[in-house]
C-alpha cells in the first residue's frame, strides 16, 4: 500500500490483495479492498489515522522531496531509520491472509496509528508498488529477474519449523514403502555456492491452513539439501484408499494416468497443466525461487476425466539474487565519479551487500563492499576513462557481475580558439575550418559554437553551428556580402571565450542575359544595326564588356565574334545579299559570363532562279516523271515549296501541273507522241522566285482509245452475231481486237481474238441476257474496253425437269396413307421465255397424269409396298420439253394395329403396364415399337414411353386414383391408330413400419410395452397390433387398438418373451390395411445377482430391466464381431492354400 500526499487531497493506492481500513468522521471503520484508489481530503496536507495489523509497522521515507510511506511487516533485522525501504518483506502469518486487517471489527484498533509527516509536500512516485506479492496475485507491475522470476518473499521462523516437521513426516512414509518410489533429483539450471542454511518449504492441504492428512494424501513438495534446488519440485502422489471395507477394488479395464496442473494466482485461479502420465510421481520444472504455488491431480481413463483433487501449497526454495545492472554515473568531477546502481530481484534471500569492482590498480579489483546502492570513488585523473562492474550478495550466494561500463571524469575548461579560416568562397555559401585547442587533452570532448554577424544587419553574432566537427559550411548567404564570425569552444567543465573576429566576403553572381537585342533602321544588302539593353540583373558587380555573335543561315549551327566592348549598338558589315543572318549578345563581370540573349534574324527575299527540270527514264504514252534541284540563292529563307508549269503542243498557254516540297514529280493526263514544254519556280516564306529556262519533252506511242459498243444480232434462239468498228489507234496501228461475252456483266471471258470485225457466238440458251463488250490492242499495249452490251436471245420450249436436291420424295399429308400414295417434288425447270403452264407425269402402265404450274404431287390410289418408275415433262405455250430423268419410288407397307394393354402389377404408388408378346426388354432397332401415354389432369394425353419394350413401370402415381391410358403402333411404314382408353386405379397405402417396441419391466410377472404413434392417413384412423411370443412358440395378438402402450400381464418368470407391432389403417368405404411389422424386442427373464462392492446388495427392477437390455445389445454386436472374424480366417485359409497349392 501506497500513500501519494498532497496540499489538499491525499491518494492512497491499495494494492491487489490488499486491504486498506479507514475512520470516517462519524466515528464508523471502513474497509477498503484492492486493487483501488482512496482520495482522501485532509485540511492541512497530513495522513489521516490508519490502523496498522498486529506485526505491522508503518514507515515513511522521503526521498528528493518526495515522501513515500510503506506498510511493512516486523522483523528483528528492520531497521527503521534507513534511508530506503526493504526490498522484499516477507508475507502474512498465512499465505491466504490478506496484507492487511480484513475488518476493523475482528480486532481491536493497534495501539500505533499511522499519520502523516509535518513538512514540505513534494510530488509522490505515482510508479512504486509495494514490493510484496502474494502467492495467488501477479500483476503487470511485478519486478521479474532476468531469469524471468518474480520476486519471492522470506521465510519467518514458525514456516521453516513447519517445514522440518512435515519432511519429516513424508520420510517415514517413504521408509514403509507409500510413498510410491525414491524421489529423483533434478539439476539445478546454473551452478549455485552451497548455502548453509536449511531449505524452507510451505505445505499446506488447501483447507483453512491444516496439516497433511495421513489417510487422504496429496501432492508434497520436496527438496534436496545437498544439490540445493531452486527451480525445481518434485511432487509424488498416492492413490486414495478407503479403511471403511475389506473388499479389493474391481480392476479398471484401463489403466489410469494422472494430470498435475499448478497455479500462481491462488486456488481458485486459473492452471496450467505441467504433467500428464501413468506414474504416482512427477518432478516439476522450470519453476520461480521463492514463489507460492498451488497444485492438484486428477486422474483420466482414456477419453473421461475425474474431477480434480484439493489444491495444495507449497513454496519454493530461495537463491541467489539476479546479476544487477551496470552501475551508472550520476555525478562528477575532474577527480571524482558518484556511481549509483539499482538492488536486482533478491530471490528470496535480502540483499546484504554489494561488490563494485574496476580495473584501476589491478584487472577486477574491488573498490567497494556493502549495502549502500552508491559509492563515490576520488582521487581520480581528470579526462580519464574507468571501467566498473557491480555483484550482489545475499545468503544465499553471490550473483553474477553485470556488464563492465565505461565512465570518463570530466576536464578544465578550454582555452578560446584560434580564429575560423576561410576554406572556401562561393555565392551564398562560405566553407569555414577551424583548430581544436592545443591545451585540450584528445579524451575530453569538445564542442564549438560558430557565431556570425550580418554586415549592417543590427543583430549582433548569431550561432550558426554547435557541434564537435572542426568545419561547417554557412549557406543561404548573400552574394558579394561580407560577414564576421568568431568560434568558442566548450566541454563539460564550461564555455570558453570566443575568438578573434574575422571578416570574409561571398563572392558576386554571374549577370543576368541582358535583353533581346533588335534591328534598328532598314536592313541594307550587306549590313544592318542591331542594339540592346543592359541586364536586368548584374549579379552584385559592374558590366565590363558586352559580347555580339553572328550566325549564317537559319539554323544557328556556327557562331563567330563580330563586337566585344561595352557599347549597347553595333552595326554589322560584309554581308552577303540575299542570305539570312541570325545574332545574339551575352555580357561579362567579375561573376562570370552571363547566358546569351534571344537570338534575332535578319528578314528574308525570294529564292533565285532554279535550273530547268530534267526528263527521268523513258517517257510514256500519257505521263511523264521530272525531277529538279534547288536553287543556288535561297534568298536568307529554307526554300520550302516548289512550282511546276506545262505548256501543250502548239499553244503558248501554261498550266500548274505541281505544287509542293518534293524535287520530283510524275505529270500525267498527257497525249501520246506529243510535245510538251515544262517550266520550274521555287519559294521560301517571302514568296516565290523568277521561272526558269523551259525544257521540252515528247511523249511515247499509246495504247489505241476505246472502241464503240459493239453490235448484236440474233439469227435463233442459239446464235448470235455481233460485230464492232476499229478505234483510233494512238500513234500504232490496232493489231488484234478482243471479244468478251457472259451470262453476267461482270464475270465475262473472252470468247474472241482476232483481227476481225465480227464473230458468230453459237449453243446459247434461249430467253437468256447475255453481255459483251470489245477492245483493241497495238504494239502500245491494250485499249480500253467498250462500253458492255445487253443480248436476249428469244424464247423456246421448257428445259427437261430435274429432281431437288432432296431425291423428289416428299412426305404426303396426314390425310393420306403413305401406303396407297407417293408424294413427289421437283424443281422448276427453265421455262426459256415462256411461262410453265402444266407439267405431265409417266408412270409408265398407267395414263401420264396433268398436274398445273406445281412442284410437287401426291400420287394416290397405289398399291402398298409396290414400286414404280417416275419421270416428269414440262409444257409451256411454245410447247412440250423434255423428259426428266427416270426415278424409282416405292410405297410403304401398311402400319400395325394398336396392342392390348394389360396391368400386371401395382401398388399405392406405381403401375406396371404389359402390352403386345414378346420380351420385356428389346433392341431399339425393332421395327415394331410402341408409344404409350396418359391423360392428365386438363384431359390431354402425355406421352411416358416410346420404344421397343413391352412393358413400361408408371411412377410417382397418388393413392386410391384411377389413370387412364392408350397406346400406338408405329414401324417404318409408319404409325399406326390409337387404341381405345384403358383405365386402370391404384390402391391404398399401408401405414409405415414402426420403430422397435420399448419394454419397460414392472415385476417379476407384467411388463409395459410402449411404441410411437403415426398421424391420421387422409382422415383415415390407425391402430396398432400386439402379438408376443414365448419362447420358440408362433406369434400371436396380444392387442389391438388405437393406444401406444400395453401391460402385459402373467407373464412366467423363466421364459423369453418377444414382442412386435404393426400399424393398421382404417378405411372409410374398404377393408383395414396393416402395414409391416416393427423388429422384435426381447424381454429376458430376470436373474437376481449379488453384489458386494461398497456394502451394497441388490437392485430394483427397472434397473434390472435396462442391465438385461444393454447386456443383450452387447451380444448381438459380439455375434456380428465373430460372425466377421470367421469370414476373415476363412479368406486367409483359402488364400494361403491357393498360394500354396495352385500358385507354387
Amino acid at each position: 500500500m501506497v500513500c501519494f500526499v498532497s496540499s489538499q487531497v491525499i491518494l492512497v493506492q491499495v494494492n491487489p490483495g490488499e486491504a486498506f481500513t479507514i475512520r470516517r468522521e462519524d466515528g464508523q471503520y471502513q474497509c477498503i479492498t484492492g486493487p483501488a484508489q482512496v482520495p482522501m481530503m485532509s485540511p492541512n496536507g497530513s495522513v489521516p489515522p490508519i490502523y496498522v495489523p498486529p506485526g505491522y509497522v508503518s514507515q515513511i521515507i522521503e526521498e528528493n522531496g518526495v515522501r513515500r510511506v510503506l506498510v511493512l511487516p516486523q522483523q528483528p533485522d528492520f531497521h527503521p531509520g534507513g534511508h530506503s525501504p526493504l526490498h522484499h518483506p516477507p508475507p502474512p502469518p498465512h499465505a491466504h491472509l490478506p496484507a492487511f486487517i480484513p475488518h476493523p471489527a475482528m480486532m481491536p484498533p493497534p495501539p500505533h496509528l499511522y499519520t502523516g509527516i509535518a513538512g514540505g509536500v513534494g510530488d509522490l512516485s505515482s510508479q512504486y508498488i509495494s514490493q510484496y506479492h502474494p502467492a495467488q496475485f501477479f500483476s503487470d507491475q511485478d519486478s521479474l529477474s532476468q531469469h524471468g522470476r518474480p520476486s519471492f518473499v522470506h521465510r519467518d521462523d514458525r514456516a521453516s519449523k513447519a517445514h522440518e516437521r512435515l519432511q519429516k513426516k513424508v520420510k517415514e512414509r517413504q521408509g514403509v514403502g507409500g510413498g510410491g518410489g525414491q524421489v529423483k533429483d533434478s539439476p539445478p539450471p546454473s551452478p549455485r555456492k552451497s548455502c548453509n542454511s536449511p531449505p524452507t518449504v510451505d505445505i499446506q492441504n488447501g483447507i483453512g491452513g491444516k496439516a497433511l492428512d495421513a489417510e487422504h494424501r496429496h501432492v508434497v513438495a520436496c527438496s534436496d539439501k545437498q544439490t540445493g534446488k531452486e527451480k525445481n519440485g518434485e511432487l509424488k502422489g498416492e492413490a486414495l484408499s478407503e479403511n471403511t471395507t475389506t473388499e479389493e477394488e474391481p480392476v479398471l479395464p484401463e489403466p489410469l494416468s494422472y494430470e498435475i496442473s499448478i497455479s500462481i494466482t491462488g486456488k481458485d485461479g486459473k492452471y496450467q497443466s505441467k504433467y500428464s502420465g501413468e506414474g504416482l510421481s512427477a518432478t516439476l520444472e522450470g519453476l520461480r525461487p521463492a514463489t507460492d504455488y498451488h497444485v492438484r491431480v486428477q486422474a483420466m481413463c482414456t477419453s473421461l476425466l475425474g474431477s480434480p483433487s484439493e489444491a495444495v501449497s507449497f513454496t519454493t526454495l530461495s537463491c541467489e539474487p539476479d546479476p544487477p545492472g551496470p552501475p551508472r554515473k550520476s555525478s562528477g568531477t575532474k577527480n571524482s565519479l558518484t556511481l549509483q546502481w539499482k538492488a536486482p530481484c533478491d530471490n528470496g534471500s535480502k540483499i546484504k551487500n554489494y561488490n563494485l569492482q574496476w580495473d584501476e590498480v589491478k584487472s577486477d579489483s574491488e573498490c567497494y563492499y556493502g549495502p549502500q546502492k552508491q559509492y563515490r570513488v576520488t582521487k581520480l585523473s581528470p579526462a580519464s576513462r574507468y571501467s566498473f562492474r557491480l555483484a550482489a550478495k545475499n545468503d544465499m550466494g553471490v550473483s553474477e557481475f553485470s556488464e563492465v561500463v565505461d565512465l570518463f571524469t570530466s576536464c578544465s575548461v578550454p582555452l578560446p580558439p584560434f580564429p575560423p579560416e576561410l576554406e572556401m568562397a562561393g555565392v551564398t555559401w562560405l566553407c569555414l575550418k577551424w583548430q581544436r585547442p592545443s591545451s585540450s587533452p584528445k579524451e575530453d570532448d569538445i564542442y564549438y559554437i560558430l557565431e556570425m554577424e550580418e554586415e549592417d544587419s543590427g543583430y549582433g553574432f548569431q550561432p550558426s553551428y554547435d557541434g564537435d566537427e572542426l568545419s561547417f559550411t554557412v549557406r543561404n548567404l548573400h552574394r558579394s556580402s561580407k560577414y564576421k564570425f568568431r568560434v568558442a569552444a566548450y566541454n563539460s567543465e564550461g564555455k570558453s571565450n570566443p575568438s578573434q573576429v574575422v571578416e570574409f566576403i561571398t563572392k558576386p553572381d554571374r549577370p543576368s542575359c541582358p535583353c533581346r537585342p533588335v534591328i534598328r533602321g532598314r536592313v541594307q544588302p550587306d549590313s544592318f544595326k542591331m542594339a540592346w539593353e543592359p541586364p536586368k540583373e548584374n549579379g552584385g558587380a559592374e558590366i565590363t564588356k558586352y559580347v555580339v555573335e553572328l550566325s549564317e543561315g537559319v539554323t544557328g549551327a556556327s557562331w563567330e565574334l563580330v563586337y566585344s566592348g561595352s557599347a549597347l549598338e553595333h552595326v554589322c558589315g560584309g554581308l552577303k545579299p540575299g542570305c539570312s543572318y541570325r545574332t545574339r549578345v551575352y555580357c561579362m563581370s567579375e561573376g562570370g559570363q552571363s547566358p546569351v540573349s534571344h537570338s534575332v534574324q535578319t528578314p528574308a527575299v525570294p529564292p533565285g532562279p532554279c535550273q530547268p527540270p530534267r526528263l527521268v527514264g523513258k517517257p510514256k504514252a500519257r505521263e511523264v516523271q521530272l525531277r529538279w534541284g534547288p536553287p543556288h540563292i535561297d534568298g536568307g529563307s529554307p526554300v520550302t515549296c516548289f512550282s511546276v508549269e506545262v505548256i501543250g503542243p502548239q499553244s503558248d498557254e501554261s498550266r500548274e501541273v505541281y505544287q509542293g516540297p518534293e524535287l520530283d514529280c510524275t505529270v500525267g493526263g498527257l497525249s501520246p507522241g506529243r510535245t510538251y514544254g515544262f517550266r520550274l519556280k521555287a519559294a521560301n516564306k517571302a514568296g516565290f522566285g523568277p521561272l526558269s529556262e523551259r525544257c521540252e519533252v515528247t511523249t511515247g506511242p499509246g495504247a489505241p482509245e476505246q472502241c464503240k459498243a459493239p453490235s448484236t444480232t440474233c439469227k435463233s434462239p442459239s446464235c448470235v452475231v455481233v460485230s464492232w468498228e476499229a478505234p483510233p489507234c494512238n500513234g500504232a496501228p490496232v493489231t488484234e481486237f478482243r471479244l468478251e461475252w457472259g451470262a453476267a456483266e461482270g464475270s465475262m471471258q473472252v470468247c474472241y481474238s482476232g483481227a476481225g470485225l465480227s464473230h458468230e457466238m453459237k449453243g446459247l440458251l434461249p430467253a437468256t441476257n447475255y453481255f459483251c463488250r470489245v477492245q483493241a490492242v497495238n504494239v502500245a499495249g491494250v485499249g480500253p474496253y467498250s462500253e458492255a452490251v445487253l443480248c436476249q436471245t428469244p424464247c423456246s420450249v421448257p428445259a427437261a425437269v430435274n429432281e431437288d436436291e432432296e431425291g423428289g420424295v416428299i412426305h404426303p399429308p396426314l390425310a393420306f396413307s403413305p401406303s396407297t400414295c407417293l408424294g413427289i417434288c421437283w424443281d422448276a425447270p427453265c421455262d426459256h421465255g415462256s411461262e410453265i403452264t402444266s407439267y405431265l407425269i409417266d408412270l409408265g402402265e398407267k395414263q401420264p397424269i396433268v398436274v398445273g404450274p406445281v412442284t410437287k404431287y401426291v400420287i394416290q390410289n397405289l398399291q402398298p409396298d409396290t414400286s414404280y418408275r417416275i419421270r416428269i415433262q414440262a409444257q409451256n405455250s411454245l410447247g412440250t420439253g423434255a423428259f426428266s430423268h427416270t426415278f424409282k419410288l416405292k410405297t410403304k407397307p401398311l402400319p400395325p394395329q394398336p396392342p392390348r394393354l394389360e396391368c400386371t402389377a401395382f401398388s399405392h404408388q406405381t403401375l406396371r403396364l404389359k402390352w403386345g408378346d414378346g420380351p420385356a426388354k428389346t433392341a431399339a432397332s425393332d421395327t415394331l415399337q410402341s408409344h404409350l401415354q396418359m391423360e392428365d389432369k386438363n384431359g390431354r394425353f402425355i406421352s411416358l414411353y416410346k420404344g421397343p419394350c413391352h412393358t413400361h413401370k408408371v411412377q410417382r402415381l397418388n393413392e386410391s386414383t384411377s389413370y387412364t391410358f392408350r397406346i400406338q403402333a408405329f414401324n417404318e411404314a409408319g404409325e399406326g391408330p390409337f387404341s381405345s382408353v384403358y383405365t386402370f386405379t391404384t390402391p391404398r397405402s399401408p401405414p409405415a413400419p414402426l420403430k422397435a417396441p420399448k419394454l419397460e419391466r414392472l415385476d417379476d410377472n407384467s411388463c409395459e410395452v410402449t411404441w410411437e404413434s403415426l398421424s391420421h392417413m387422409k382422415g383415415d384412423p390407425i391402430s396398432y397390433s400386439l402379438q408376443c411370443m414365448m419362447g420358440n412358440t408362433e406369434f400371436k395378438q396380444a392387442y389391438k387398438g388405437s393406444a401406444t402402450s400395453f401391460l402385459v400381464q402373467n407373464l412366467q418368470a423363466n421364459s423369453d418373451y418377444r414382442f412386435r407391432v404393426c400399424a393398421i389403417r382404417q378405411c372409410q368405404d374398404a377393408t383395414e390395411l396393416s402395414g409391416p411389422y416393427s423388429p422384435t424386442v426381447t424381454l429376458t427373464p430376470q436373474r437376481s445377482e449379488t453384489v458386494q462392492s461398497g456394502g451394497a446388495a441388490g437392485s430394483g427392477s427397472r434397473t434390472g430391466t435396462e442391465s438385461n437390455r444393454t447386456r443383450q445389445s452387447l451380444t448381438d454386436e459380439q455375434c456380428a464381431f465373430l460372425l466377421l472374424m470367421v469370414f476373415a480366417v476363412i479368406a486367409i485359409l483359402i488364400a494361403f492354400v491357393i498360394q500354396y497349392f495352385v500358385i507354387k
